[in-house]
């Protein structure tokens, strides 16, 4: 699917990358005026695609394989927030040292149930599967664990590591901050950003169904999701964002203004008070730090996650049998004529996933060309849009 380019290899400069981003700006307006087509692309494409960016980039083969799968997996799901429209900003990360290529991660302090960890800067789809894993280890060793993990690099879509951990028959709760860059969310009563978008994730295995799988962001929407509607064009839903003012408004382009806006906490002051504590332990406890801007120089995300290994509970009561019987009495519930059937925690996304693993994914002309832009600027060539 990928070839050389045929200018052969694009020297990478800071001139060539900015004017990639000045081109963006002017496809943005034509967004703005006239709406966006969308394209669909057959998600092993896509994986093979992202793969070979970052194999360009300068990614060890494990690694590269690591970010394709779940940046595009995000896509799977239908968090395309935290998809590949994330490529050129990783690749842009990469080149400026904001992230470091090929890092593991490294323990700080361990105990048979705590552990803390760095990331060393490294690309979180790498460092926070093996934080994961070590989690998980400790957890079927000694019922509980707490893993304290600082310095990763973007996490991405922190919903992938409930759903790991669950696979490994492990319930699990997530924290995530963001120390330095990434302030973008207004607390309750202002209007200036003080706090990240914070996301809490948690899983829970069930006997003969998908896991129970909560992921949401302590802000109204995801910065991310700002990202896909300034793209595609659209607006967000009201009490998401305000402008620089404090104004509430619906356009994703007030947040990216000069000045800019600010996204607000779900539910107010609950949403503060949920993003205030994942600060406490995401931020404070992992070492991580809690948001400052000051020389913030990366985007680094602490994460707090607990283990829980149920086969080690007391046998009675059955836990596996009130879960069951929990989710059948949630879901007998009446409904009203809107809905057609009542859903539990991570259903939507396993069946988005199974729609878009036969109808392929579809993205936006804007996030297309800009993945196709910065795999020229690597040297290798792709397919231009509606070619």
């Amino acid at each position: 699917m990928l070839a050389s380019s045929p200018r052969g290899p694009v020297v990478k400069t800071p001139t060539r990358r900015a004017s990639a981003y000045r081109s963006a700006q002017v496809d943005l307006e034509i967004v703005r005026r006239f709406g966006t087509r969308m394209i669909r692309i057959d998600a092993a494409q896509l994986r093979s695609l992202v793969h070979s960016v970052f194999r360009k980039v300068g990614c060890r083969e494990h690694e590269a394989e690591r970010i394709a799968h779940y940046l595009v997996e995000a896509n799977l799901v239908g968090h395309d927030s935290h998809g590949v429209i994330r490529v050129p900003q990783y690749v842009d990360w990469a080149e400026r040292d904001r992230v470091r290529l090929n890092q593991e991660l490294s323990v700080v302090m361990r105990t048979d149930a705590l552990a803390v960890v760095d990331g060393n800067f490294g690309f979180g789809q790498v460092i926070g599967e093996q934080a994961v894993d070590l989690g998980v280890d400790m957890a079927r060793r000694h019922g509980v664990a707490a893993v304290a993990l600082r310095n990763s690099g973007h996490l991405g879509r922190i919903g992938d590591w409930p759903i790991r951990a669950a696979r490994e028959g492990l319930a699990s709760v997530h924290f995530v901050n963001t120390s330095g860059l990434g302030v973008l969310v207004a607390p309750t009563g202002g209007i200036d950003r003080r706090l990240s978008a914070n996301p809490i994730a948690a899983g829970m295995p069930v006997p003969g169904r998908s896991p129970l799988i909560l992921d949401i962001s302590t802000s109204a929407i995801a910065e991310g999701k700002l990202k896909v509607a300034r793209n595609r064009g659209e607006h967000v839903p009201e009490n998401c964002i305000v402008d620089s003012e404090g104004r509430p408004t619906t356009d994703p382009h007030a947040f990216y203004a000069t000045p800019p806006g600010a996204l607000l906490p779900f539910g107010g002051h609950k949403g503060y008070g949920l993003s205030v504590m994942t600060e406490m332990f995401a931020g404070a406890l992992t070492g991580n730090g809690c948001t400052d801007p000051e020389h913030a120089t990366r985007l680094l995300n602490g994460m707090f996650s607990i283990y829980v290994d149920p086969a080690r509970l007391p046998p009675e009561p059955d836990w596996k049998q009130d879960v069951e019987r929990f989710i059948r009495f949630v879901k007998s519930s009446r409904r009203i004529p809107e809905c057609a059937e009542i859903l539990m925690p991570g259903d939507v996304e396993e069946r988005t996933r199974e729609r878009r693993l036969d109808d392929g994914i579809e993205l936006d002309d804007l996030t297309w060309k800009s993945i196709v832009d910065t795999a020229e600027h690597l040297g290798l060539a792709l397919p231009s849009i509606g070619a």
